[in-house]
Formats: structure tokens, C-alpha cells, sequence
């Protein structure tokens, strides 16, 4: 799987087992080196220790490398491809986890003798750790006790969603544990708590929500949402589920109260859905003034400066409000990087024919015209807090490109004047994406 090049202010190394440089199209392991950060990083985080080596890859004295576990190989165009992992280290809800540290903190517990926590994916593809245990000799296992004295070592995503109890863990012909031995995980399993029948209503119907969000037979109303392999991308299914049911709560309520029971107090608690209030800018208007915003707000003066920005004035405003929090922290990292922008998403395509590119630009236009956050804006200066301003017009722009190929590869020259280390965009004009286009006499290798 190709995942690009690095990112400003990173380098990325692919070593091979003795950890020299490997600069060819062979397999090698993938540490990377973030300027200014490395050293800090390891030194604040002492789990993490080992995965950081001093390295003389480079003539800045002190830097070290962090050692991803990732194996990877260059490809022709120069991108890195992703081949797996060399170690046991997975990533799950976002979260890169080591499983050697959950089966440390488990083998310390004095009721077991043995340990092993896998990835394991259900039927949709979604991964969820497991845990399998062996009892110690004489010991009663009780899975809630298991899970109460990992939450006292471990944050909440190294916690298991489920605990498989084994009388001994399978082996290789090498004496090796063979984890592909290790048996699937049933349901008993993956609930951990016992089973407390839901006692009203709306108990029900979340009950009945989270088990068809997660695709397990049955809930609880004391079973976690999370702990059942739960995460963001079901949370917002969970929540639109709800919703449909006239159930009204969001996705910061679920993380804050993940089990129906809980669940079910806050929905109750605010139980009226949320209001959006229309949009009072006329089409067509020649001046907005601050009673048509009902999302924002603006002074007067604050809404002239903004409409002064906006091409085609104020009949090309079709509505303002804030940002959102996660916009917010887009924002703020696209000021901070004045070279470049690390959420520029360059993309190389190639084409035939004029007319298939023609086609492409249309439909790539016609979904602009669809679509209110193609057509939005983002100002910040002057004003007393950002704000996206839609846009009812935005024309994608495209401009045409000329290049010699006496002075390299055409696609790679493309990827070096648009590298999103040092190619930025104006995000005050929508929409924020922009087009180039090269004609050139035959297909390039590789650019597509």
C-alpha cells in the first residue's frame, strides 16, 4: 500500500537489518527523524524508550531516529509502499499499541501464568484486541477483576474488549506461541460484564442500537461501547441510529457515557434535538447585515470586512458562521507551517484525451457547485474569531503549465512544484483547491 513521502519537518529512513541506509527498491524497516521534536519526544515518554536510536545518518550531532517497527521499500516514482509490520505493535482507533506491554501488565497479575493479546478484525474488518489467559494454578479467574487492574496500569485503548480462558496456549513444533492457533473469540467473551436485561424503553432501543452498530448478538445495559470494540467511525453511526429512533445525543455524549445505561440518562437529559436555525441571507442580497446571521456573531464592521474578501461581494455570500474545534486546530497549523501546509493533499493524474479531461473538470465542477463545503472560505484577520464563509459561486481554477523534459522526469517535476513542504494555498478563496494542467505527447510512467 504506497503511503507518499514524508511530510514537512520529517525524514524518513528505510534500514535494513543492521540498520544501514537502504536507498535501492528493496525491503528495508522505516525509522524517521522529526527535527526539533526526536529528543524531547524520548525523552518525555519512557515506555517508548527503546524505539529511539541515536543515528549518524545525517551531520546534525544529537538527533535520533524513532523505529517505527513498519517495513516498507521505495517504489519508482519515489514513494514509500507499506508492506506490514516486523514487530507486534498495532493500531486500533487511531492508537498505535504495543501488545508486549498489555501481555506484561497481564503476566504480572499473580492469578495468571500466561498471556497473549492479539488484533483480532470481526467480520467487517474492525480490529479489536483480545486477550487470551491462562490461569495460575489454584486461581479463579474473574474477567471484570482482569479488566479493573489493567485500567489501573494501562489508558482505556490498551484495554482487551475481550478475554478468551485457555487451559494452555498453543505451540509451535519450535515451542513458540502460535498465535494463529489461538481459537476465535464468542460472545461470552467478548462481553465481559454479566448481562443486565435493559428496564425501560429507551434502555431498549439503545441496547438494540449498540449491538446492531457493533454486530454482536447482545447488550447490556452496563456493557461498554468501547470495550466492545467501539470507535469513532461506529460512534457516529451509533449516534445517527439514535437519532432516527428520536433519541438525541452526540458523539462527545457517547465518549462521556458509554454504556445504554448511561446513555440513556443523558439522552434523556437532553432529550430536545438540536436546532438549526435558518439561513436569513437572501440570494441575491446586495448587504448583510448582523440579523442574518444566526450562526455568528459579527459587527458590521466585522461582516463588511469579510464580504470585502468574498469575489462578487455580498450575492456571492450564501452564509458565515465559526469554525469548528477540529477547524480550528486545521487553521492553526496551517498558519504555523509559513512554508508549506501539511494539510495540502496534492494529487497526479493523467489523461488520454482533451475531452476525458474536459469530462473530469465538468464533473469535478458540478460537485463543487453541489456541495456547501467545497464552496467555502476560511478568514481570520481582523476578525474576533475565524470564521467559513460560503461561498454561492466558486470556480475551480486551472491553469495551464509548461515544463521541458530535458530537465527531468514531467511527474516528478509536477510533485516538486506542488510539494506540500513548500507549495501552499489561499484558503481565504474557495474553493480551496486548485487545478494544473500539462499537455504533453505521450503517458508518463508512473504519474497515475
Amino acid at each position: 500500500m504506497p503511503i507518499g513521502r514524508p511530510i514537512s519537518n520529517t525524514q524518513i529512513y528505510l534500514l535494513d537489518p543492521g540498520f544501514g541506509a537502504r536507498p535501492d527498491r528493496r525491503r528495508g524497516r522505516a525509522p524517521h527523524r522529526r527535527r526539533r521534536a526526536g529528543a524531547r519526544l524520548s525523552r518525555a515518554s519512557r515506555s517508548h524508550r527503546r524505539a529511539f536510536r541515536s543515528q549518524s545518518l545525517s551531520a546534525s550531532a544529537g538527533e535520533r531516529l524513532y523505529r517505527t517497527g513498519d517495513l516498507a521499500r521505495y517504489r519508482a516514482d519515489g514513494n514509500i509502499e507499506f508492506l506490514g509490520r516486523i514487530d507486534h505493535q498495532v493500531k486500533i482507533r487511531g492508537f498505535r499499541i504495543e501488545l508486549g506491554e498489555i501481555e506484561a501488565a497481564l503476566t504480572r497479575l499473580p492469578q495468571l501464568r500466561e498471556a497473549v493479546v492479539i488484533a483480532s478484525e470481526d467480520g467487517r474488518g474492525d480490529k479489536r484486541l483480545v486477550a487470551y489467559v491462562v490461569a495460575a494454578e489454584g486461581a479463579a479467574l474473574e474477567i471484570a477483576e482482569l479488566r479493573g487492574a489493567l485500567a489501573r496500569e494501562l489508558p482505556d485503548y490498551m484495554i482487551p474488549a475481550a478475554f478468551v480462558a485457555l487451559d494452555a496456549l498453543p505451540l509451535t513444533p519450535n515451542g513458540k506461541i502460535d498465535r494463529r492457533g489461538l481459537p476465535a473469540p464468542d460472545l461470552d467473551a467478548q462481553i465481559a460484564h454479566r448481562y443486565v436485561a435493559p428496564r425501560n424503553a429507551t434502555e431498549e432501543a439503545l441496547c438494540r442500537i449498540f449491538a446492531d452498530v457493533l454486530g454482536i448478538d447482545r447488550v447490556g445495559v452496563d456493557d461498554d461501547f468501547f470495550q466492545l470494540g467501539g470507535h469513532s467511525l461506529l460512534a457516529i453511526a451509533l449516534v445517527e441510529r439514535a437519532r432516527v429512533e428520536r433519541l438525541h445525543t452526540d458523539v462527545r455524549t457517547l465518549f462521556a457515557n458509554p454504556t445504554p445505561a448511561r446513555l440513556s440518562a443523558a439522552a434523556t437529559q437532553s432529550h430536545a434535538a438540536v436546532i438549526i436555525p435558518p439561513n436569513l441571507i437572501p440570494i441575491g442580497c446586495d448587504a448583510i447585515t448582523p440579523d442574518m446571521l444566526t450562526l455568528a456573531a459579527l459587527s458590521q464592521s466585522d461582516i463588511d470586512r469579510i464580504v470585502a474578501a468574498v469575489l462578487g461581494g455580498a450575492a456571492n455570500v450564501q452564509d458565515i458562521y465559526p469554525l469548528a474545534p477540529l477547524q480550528e486546530g486545521i487553521l492553526f497549523h496551517h498558519l504555523m507551517a509559513t512554508d508549506g501546509d501539511p494539510y495540502l493533499l496534492p494529487t497526479l493524474l493523467a489523461f488520454d484525451t482533451h475531452a476525458r479531461v474536459d469530462a473530469f473538470l465538468a464533473a469535478l465542477r458540478a460537485i463543487v457547485a453541489r456541495h456547501d463545503i467545497l464552496r467555502t472560505a476560511v478568514v481570520w484577520e481582523g476578525l474576533p474569531e475565524p470564521m467559513q464563509v460560503v461561498w454561492r459561486d466558486a470556480t475551480l481554477i486551472v491553469e495551464e503549465v509548461s515544463l521541458d523534459a530535458a530537465d527531468g522526469h514531467v511527474a516528478e517535476q509536477l510533485r516538486q512544484r506542488f510539494d506540500p513542504r513548500g507549495f501552499r494555498l489561499d484558503i481565504r478563496q474557495a474553493p480551496m483547491m486548485r487545478g494544473s494542467s500539462l499537455t504533453i505527447p505521450r503517458r508518463i510512467d508512473g504519474c497515475c
